[in-house]
């Protein structure tokens, strides 16, 4: 799940049930709204998930009592917003898979920073023969698609036959972006009169009959 630095922040405030004292768990949000179908607008909330708390203990109850069927409440926050208010659950289990995993959580917040330099970086890149953004955000599968389309345009542009070696390595989810980079690789190799050897993928000149690194027959 792709997640800002401003999801990061949310994540680890602190809040209180107000009917059970007890601190509420972060967990993602649903993919649809509940209510009105609108959406939820943030990809995180709070939600009280004791369940030893007064409303959502006395909630099957007047389900029960209301409606004929097995639901409860549980007490719902969302970000930045002053007051909470009962949510509908199904089964004591709900919610209970979508807690926010705080270690992936900053993990990803890392990742998103490492992205964020490296579209800054974009505009100056090729002037200053500086490689290292355009194969953070080609090599970054989470990244913006856009910002690593723009990347495989600037990685001809660059022409550094450094890069082929990282993106050979780099296993990719989205294809279009793995050939979008083979195509820049293999315009590359031309721009410096050279090819890889077929046996050993070491860069061999253009020319060469013999791979020097392998010894194996090229031509």
């Amino acid at each position: 799940m792709f997640v800002d630095e401003r999801c990061y922040e949310i994540a680890r405030q602190k809040h209180d049930c107000p009917h059970c004292k007890e601190q509420l768990s972060c967990c993602h949000t649903p993919p649809y709204h509940v209510g009105d179908g609108l959406g939820w607008g943030t990809e995180i909330f709070f939600i009280c998930l004791n369940d030893d708390c007064p409303i959502y203990k006395k909630s099957w109850e007047e389900f029960e009592e209301q409606y004929g069927h097995s639901a409860s409440c549980r007490y719902m926050l969302l970000p930045n917003e002053p007051k909470g208010g009962p949510m509908m659950v199904g089964s004591k289990e709900a919610f209970t898979g979508s807690i926010v995993d705080q270690d992936k959580l900053g993990e990803s917040n890392v990742r998103y920073q490492k992205e964020r330099e490296a579209r800054a970086q974009l505009d100056t890149c090729v002037a200053e023969k500086n490689l290292e953004p355009v194969l953070c955000l080609i090599t970054d599968e989470d990244a913006h698609l856009e910002s690593r389309h723009r990347a495989c345009e600037l990685l001809e542009e660059l022409n550094n036959l450094e890069c082929i070696d990282p993106i050979r390595a780099h296993k990719f989810r989205h294809t279009e972006i793995g050939q979008l980079a083979e195509v820049a690789i293999v315009k590359i190799l031309k721009n410096h009169n050279r090819r890889e050897c077929p046996f050993c993928a070491e860069i061999i000149k253009a020319q060469a009959k013999i791979c020097k690194d392998c010894g194996k027959e090229v031509a």
